[in-house]
């Protein structure tokens, strides 16, 4: 099956003017320009689509669950447009996905009481015993140091990814319980002093940024930070990741700060930022950009234009959503 439009954002490489995206199965096996597409697989079946084929975006920390019907393809499989993968935070694991990406289990013990009573228990019996179509995670959302280190011990157990929302603890105080480092990422609503946004990058601990206007995230990517995008983390806006980009964009414009490039960099943070926050990244099947081996998840959307990053952020309507080269159905 080959996907063509008048443009493609594969992220990890520069737009392609008149490309496509060859699929099989669930997988992406070429990107390029349609002529050379075509001509390596003469007999695929072509989907010609108006506006631009983007690597689907990722939502690096999205609410705990979608209300109501399946999404249809304007809508994306995690309520917003053009997601194809989330970091979604649920208290119990029995509920349905929904979405590729990770389920991350709450942990909310208030106490290393509560937690030794039943808290530890259930997690882990959840993280065993329950069948699910996507990977695992913690969130860790106790007030508790000592609840704070064993879940960190139990997420290296398990090789679980973890999820922390900044507004809760500060760096230093998930850094001193053994919670950062490279399988682990973080949701912020608020500005990281210098410091903290060194011992982040020190620990290879990606920051997801929720809250537009975000006024230290030219800092963050100036310094070297890995960013991504989320939508759920209390204080975040609604209107998915594509709003928070531009969000950001506009209020470092009011202020006045240099923004050459950002919008580029805003991308990349919506789509292989969130991929790298899940640690899905790498290999085969890795999603956030396009590429031989990636899986085949992208968004199309309504966009043109000389400069195709700008007439992204300005949030055009999405036309359809690609999910493992799956055209979701319509609500």
């Amino acid at each position: 099956m080959i996907h063509s439009a008048p443009l493609v954002l594969p992220v990890c490489a520069d737009p392609v003017r008149d490309g496509a995206v060859a699929l099989k199965g669930d997988r992406v096996v070429e990107v390029g320009t349609r002529a050379s597409v075509t001509a390596s697989f003469p007999a695929a079946e072509e989907l010609r689509w108006t506006g631009m084929i983007v690597a689907g975006l990722v939502d690096a920390r999205a609410a705990a669950s979608v209300p109501g019907p399946t999404p249809g393809p304007a809508a994306g499989p995690a309520g917003g447009p053009g997601v194809t993968a989330r970091a979604g935070v649920v208290s119990d694991l029995a509920e349905p996905p929904g979405v590729p990406g990770i389920s991350y289990v709450e942990v909310t013990s208030a106490s290393e009481e509560e937690w030794e009573t039943h808290g530890r228990d259930a997690v882990i019996t959840a993280i065993r015993e329950v069948d699910r179509p996507c990977a695992v995670g913690i969130a860790a959302h106790t007030p508790d140091p000592q609840v704070l280190e064993d879940v960190a011990v139990l997420a290296r157990t398990f090789g679980l990814r973890l999820l922390v929302d900044l507004d809760r603890h500060s760096p230093a105080a998930l850094d001193e319980a053994g919670v950062l480092g490279p399988l682990c990422h973080v949701a912020v609503t608020r500005p990281l002093d210098p410091g903290e946004r060194k011992l982040l990058r020190l620990r290879r601990t990606v920051v997801a940024v929720c809250a537009s206007p975000a006024p230290d995230v030219l800092a963050l990517l100036d310094e070297g930070n890995t960013v991504a995008l989320g939508t759920g983390a209390r204080g975040g806006p609604t209107g998915g990741v594509l709003a928070v980009a531009r969000g950001i964009r506009q209020h470092a414009r009011e202020l006045g700060l240099r923004t050459r490039g950002l919008d580029g960099r805003l991308v990349v943070a919506a789509t292989l930022g969130g991929a790298r926050a899940l640690g899905m990244d790498r290999g085969k099947g890795r999603i956030g950009s396009l590429a031989s081996g990636t899986r085949a998840d992208f968004a199309v959307f309504d966009a043109r234009g000389r400069y195709p990053y700008a007439a992204l952020l300005a949030q055009p309507p999405c036309l359809g959503t690609v999910v493992g080269g799956t055209i979701l159905p319509a609500a």
